[in-house]
């Protein structure tokens, strides 16, 4: 860890504008082996804040550190070793089609610099048993559900021995129990695993469940950066809004 950089992950004062701004002045932090979820409603920069994590977008200024180190100015070498340590489960799942569901999480495990082509297969059963898919090693992901996509894509993400996991809506498109599943088994690898994470996310059971701190983007900028008590004690019009929607019956 840098003395510099204390933190796993920081924005500091960032800024991103494409045809409008996205971020503004948006600065937060998070410490290892705790989950910040973000939060706003669509479009306010929640997905833009993970590009710039993993190195797939560039801030017009401000700084962005990650691992404990400034990425703000790495070449794409340099950020190929920053994702060595923090990956990112997209929202799609991203999984190869062509490939089996236990041939996508050996590609992950080909990645890595230990990988041992012997116990490959035991270990691809061990990551599908994490995220209680055993009996899918040989189905495809066009076999699968929204959901159990997603569960595949964690568990690719695990075969690499990360640090840290970036989430993109996990829970976006699947059904209430579907992703009451993927937030408790998220729940469970965050406390087994210690994980660093982020969980962008519109659901609030999710961030309720699995988040040690809230990052509340609205207008591009953050308005409140704390824990879930603080949140729930915010009187900002904007957050008790979004707050109360949640808690309306349909």
């Amino acid at each position: 860890m840098s003395e510099a950089y204390p933190h796993y992950i920081e924005f500091r004062n960032v800024y991103k504008t494409f045809d409008r701004p996205v971020l503004v002045d948006v600065s937060f932090h998070v410490k290892p082996r705790e989950t910040v979820a973000i939060i706003g409603r669509s479009g306010v920069g929640k997905s833009v804040s993970l590009g710039h994590i993993m190195g797939f977008l560039k801030p017009d200024s401000g700084r962005i550190i990650v691992s404990h180190v400034d990425i703000t100015d790495f070449g794409e070498s340099q950020m190929r070793q920053i994702r060595k340590k923090v990956t990112m489960v997209f929202q799609s799942g991203a999984l190869f089609d062509s490939l089996t569901v236990a041939e996508n999480i050996m590609f992950s495990l080909e990645l890595r610099d230990d990988y041992d082509a012997a116990n490959r297969e035991t270990i691809v059963r061990g990551l599908l048993g994490m995220v209680d898919l055993e009996d899918y090693y040989d189905a495809f992901p066009t076999d699968l559900s929204t959901g159990y996509k997603r569960a595949v894509a964690i568990a690719r993400a695990l075969a690499a021995q990360p640090q840290c996991i970036l989430f993109d809506e996990p829970t976006t498109m699947v059904d209430p129990i579907m992703s009451d599943h993927l937030g408790h088994l998220m729940l469970r690898l965050k406390n087994q695993l210690q994980l660093t994470s982020v969980v962008v996310t519109h659901d609030l059971d999710l961030m309720r469940l699995v988040a040690d701190r809230v990052v509340f983007l609205h207008e591009s900028q953050v308005i409140f950066f704390g824990t879930l008590q603080e949140l729930e004690w915010e009187d900002h019009p904007h957050i008790q809004e979004f707050l109360a929607m949640d808690r309306v019956e349909i």
